[in-house]
């Protein structure tokens, strides 16, 4: 199995990043690392772990190569695993050759959309360096690193347009802490990804005005169908809502202790402004760049989202969160 995914390569030293090394090493004898700063490099060998996230997480240092130079581990891997925040991407990528890329297997693990372009990652690297579809591909389902880091199954799908190159590598990190399945549905889950961390937002804004669990399932269950229809209406191909990467994403986004934009959401309810819950978090909550860009995009398709219209109103128009729930009740 290792022959035929190659050499794995993870890029990006957060989070996320730190999960999907664990991920991939419960199988995998060597991973190639991409982290941008020499001191938490540096930090790695002299702790054992990641210095900054996921502390408890300790990692065989023979099993990894590191590297602080981006082209460097894209061009001696195999499979690419993107797990950088959107806002970072194009700062990473803009001095990439083409040429870079070439037989590559991109696999992006973004839980956001890239900001002022509107664009997933897959539609990015396609546009931007001429990857064909099956080399592209895409992690996604509900998967806290958090939980990860606490080794409580977890479940992902990869997908690709070459189903069999997701099933290569969805075989290839499965162990007695994941599962992964397979699915031929990119952009339908990468922009999934995007929604479920709007509607997070949304639950926790809801959280901070002190509406219950009753509420909440009814919210939770308009934002699915909402989903449903933004993505059908956008990707019109067959697709079941509920599965784990759709639905499941969603759910565990949206009620998770662990989900940095419930987070973000509850305090906005609780009375912070947009700019100090921010701040007061000191991690990205991609729900934040999501709502504008999905906003931005159904400008041109017109899909009726008054859950992420509304997410979008209170961020960036500053709309009372009280207010604008109460008027988002009337949809319901």
């Amino acid at each position: 199995m290792t022959d035929s995914i190659g050499k794995i390569c993870i890029l990006g030293g957060g989070t996320w990043g730190t999960a999907l090394a664990k991920i991939v090493l419960m199988n995998q004898k060597h991973l190639n690392w991409f982290i941008r700063r020499d001191d938490q490099i540096e930090g790695f060998y002299k702790l054992g772990h990641n210095p900054n996230y996921l502390t408890n997480v300790k990692f065989n240092l023979a099993q990894i190569t590191f590297y602080s130079n981006f082209e460097k581990a894209i061009k001696e891997s195999d499979t690419i695993i993107i797990a950088i925040p959107s806002p970072f991407v194009k700062q990473y990528f803009r001095r990439i050759w083409n040429s870079t890329f070439r037989d590559k297997f991109m696999v992006s693990a973004l839980k956001g959309i890239i900001p002022n372009d509107n664009m997933v990652m897959s539609e990015f690297l396609a546009s931007n360096f001429k990857i064909p579809a099956e080399n592209i591909g895409v992690i996604s389902g509900p998967c806290h690193a958090e939980e990860v880091a606490l080794e409580r199954l977890s479940f992902l799908t990869v997908a690709s347009k070459d189903e069999s190159k997701a099933r290569l590598l969805a075989e290839g990190i499965t162990s007695r802490l994941l599962k992964a399945r397979v699915s031929n549905d990119v952009v339908g889950i990468e922009l999934a990804a995007v929604l479920k961390n709007i509607y997070a937002i949304a639950a926790g804004i809801c959280q901070g005005l002190l509406y219950g669990d009753n509420f909440q399932a009814v919210l939770m269950s308009n934002c699915a169908g909402e989903m449903a229809r933004f993505l059908n209406g956008v990707l019109p191909i067959e697709r079941k809502i509920t599965e784990q990467h759709y639905l499941g994403d969603m759910l565990v986004t949206g009620y998770s202790q662990f989900s940095r934009n419930r987070t973000l959401g509850a305090m906005i309810g609780k009375g912070y402004s947009v700019k100090t819950a921010q701040l007061e978090m000191e991690m990205i909550a991609e729900g934040y760049y999501g709502a504008k860009c999905i906003y931005e995009l159904n400008s041109r398709f017109k899909i009726d989202m008054p859950i992420a219209q509304t997410v979008y109103q209170i961020l960036y128009e500053k709309l009372a969160p009280q207010a604008a729930i109460n008027r988002l009740i009337d949809y319901f």
